[in-house]
């Protein structure tokens, strides 16, 4: 089965670089603690990696 990530916005983007708000936006998160599945993809993996002080990432398996 293929490997997914959740993803949950931890940390709010208020006080983040206009760069990383868009990729949190991106990802397709929203608001706080809001979580999305994702497909795990070096390009998903890419914009975690920029990001990563605002996530909470686990690995699922589906």
């Amino acid at each position: 089965m293929a490997k997914k990530l959740k993803i949950t916005l931890a940390k709010s983007t208020i006080a983040a670089l206009p760069k990383h708000k868009k990729t949190v936006k991106a990802l397709g998160l929203h608001k706080t603690y809001h979580t999305v599945v994702q497909p795990d993809n070096d390009a998903i993996r890419g914009m975690i990696h920029q990001v990563k002080h605002l996530l909470k990432v686990e690995e699922i398996e589906e």
